[in-house]
């Protein structure tokens, strides 16, 4: 069974040389996701709006566990952050799938974080 971490690993070595773009097109493709759903809300997007959340909580999952290694090249305050906003995210997440009647309101943040580390990602490549 493939891990999402190999198919992450496998991905980006295809889509480019330059891991942090690969990184930042992930993260922009996700909150292309999310913003999307959140611009056209219906009772009708369910399914988008968990393939979206899934497909986002996948990235999280796999930069979290990266920054974990301990072999890891990111400063160590660098990592912790990234896996503080990898809790805060998976619980986010969670309120969402969790709620009977989710709030578009609650994309945002998703979608903020999203583009800002992304923006931050092609500005130092």
């Amino acid at each position: 069974m493939s891990r999402p971490h190999d198919a992450y690993a496998n991905a980006s070595r295809m889509a480019t040389k330059d891991p942090r773009e690969f990184e930042a097109t992930i993260l922009t493709r996700a909150a292309g996701q999310l913003q999307r759903i959140r611009d056209n809300w219906t009772n009708e997007t369910a399914s988008a709006l968990r393939d979206a959340l899934l497909y986002n909580r996948r990235i999280w999952t796999v930069f979290a566990a990266s920054a974990a290694e301990k072999e890891h090249p990111l400063p160590r305050e660098i990592k912790q952050n990234i896996a503080n906003l990898a809790i805060f995210i998976f619980k986010r997440t969670s309120e969402i799938e969790s709620s009977r009647e989710p709030a578009p309101q609650l994309l945002d943040t998703l979608i903020m974080i999203n583009r800002e580390i992304a923006a931050g990602l092609y500005s130092r490549g």
